[in-house]
């Protein structure tokens, strides 16, 4: 059985790197970097799979929803093809360990990408090269350019190959549970994010007006006291900043401030857990996007929304 088994090579792990670099080639609203991150397995899967049904298999695996940054794709695509070839070879890998796997690390690691990528690391190397370029030295952006690129890709190698030696632990252990418990964990952290992200990412606000109430004086800004031009807009503002003073003299209270004092973000959340029955439904993607469009601009029309 042993002289029987495959192995990706360093130079099939490399085909892999080179291809994760177009991810986003085919971004899409409906599964995202599906395409993309297909595409960066195919010559790993080839190799692992030379039957034709095999292969087409492992294809339809990976051509789900999958979104993360486009340079922490690399340590899950490693995980994912230690994975693929303990599965190739024979070791009982169920699908559904895989994709845990995936969506379990796609979250998580999606909100590490930009801040230290774009917020990070580009901006240092941008702010060398700028500096070298606002003296007309043509080295600015060249410096720029090789620096990127060197720590970009160096990164994406690395990394996948961090994700590939910590994938073939975790196979090893298949037996005693730890890919159970590696599943189990990858998919409550994914769970956990996807909840701090509702709250940031999902905006509803019910416009219905359900009371009026005059404030009292001193409450609120009195506008015919000021003065008028900048100063008196410089004194409004002071009042309304550090004071803590209304703009008008009577509190408005929306059927969304009731809804925020008893739980905030409660419409977006119901919105969450509709979309995921939806889509447990099978229904389309495109199809619920398209549907919360015309929700949210009949909802502005009648003054819901």
């Amino acid at each position: 059985m042993a002289e029987n088994q495959i192995h990706l090579t360093k130079r099939d792990r490399l085909k892999v790197m080179w291809r994760s670099m177009l991810l986003q080639g085919s971004w899409n609203y409906e599964r995202m970097q599906n395409g993309g991150w297909a595409y960066s397995l195919i010559p790993a899967l080839r190799k692992l799979y030379p039957e034709k049904k095999d292969l087409k298999d492992a294809l339809e695996r990976h051509l789900v929803f999958f979104n993360t940054h486009p340079y922490l794709a690399s340590p899950i695509l490693g995980v994912t093809l230690a994975l693929e070839e303990e599965k190739a070879n024979g070791k009982e890998v169920e699908d559904q360990a895989i994709q845990g796997v995936k969506v379990g690390m796609m979250g998580p690691l999606a909100g590490v990408g930009d801040p230290v990528f774009w917020y990070t690391v580009r901006p240092i190397v941008g702010s060398l090269g700028a500096s070298l370029a606002a003296q007309g030295n043509i080295l600015g952006p060249i410096l720029f350019f090789i620096v990127w690129n060197l720590i970009r890709i160096a990164f994406l190698w690395y990394s996948q190959e961090f994700g590939y030696r910590v994938g073939s632990e975790i196979t090893k252990d298949l037996s005693g549970g730890l890919m159970s418990k590696v599943t189990r964990g990858a998919s409550m952290m994914g769970m956990f994010v996807l909840g701090a992200l509702i709250e940031r990412w999902v905006s509803i606000k019910f416009l219905p007006v359900v009371s009026k109430s005059p404030l009292q004086k001193g409450a609120y800004i009195d506008w015919s006291s000021l003065p008028k031009g900048a100063k008196g807009i410089q004194q409004a503002l002071i009042q309304w900043h550090d004071q803590g003073l209304s703009l008008t003299s009577t509190k408005v209270t929306t059927l969304q401030n009731n809804l925020d004092s008893l739980i905030p973000g409660l419409a977006a959340l119901c919105l969450t857990f509709l979309c995921m029955w939806l889509l447990k439904k099978k229904v389309s993607p495109i199809i619920i996007i398209i549907g919360i469009f015309i929700v949210g601009i009949a909802g502005h029309v009648v003054g819901l929304l």
